[in-house]
């Protein structure tokens, strides 16, 4: 019980509440910055969907060599 209490301290903890990505909080600052309201979401899209499929990119590189070598052998 000692240990499950800090625990669900850090995990309620409102300081991670309010966390972001590095790359959804520069896109944030930029925009607002410029003074650019109406783009900031379709910024926001960008850098999530650059995050969600960066590694399945380079996982799907790697599977294509990978079977590539595979076959010349």
């Amino acid at each position: 019980m000692k240990r499950i209490i800090p625990l669900i301290a850090l995990v309620i903890s409102p300081a991670l509440i309010h966390a972001q990505c590095a790359m959804c909080r520069t896109q944030v600052v930029n925009n607002v910055s410029a003074g650019e309201q109406l783009t900031l979401a379709q910024g926001l899209n960008y850098g999530i969907m650059y995050l969600f499929f960066a590694p399945y990119v380079a996982m799907g590189v790697v599977a294509f060599f990978w079977f590539k070598k595979s076959k010349k052998a």
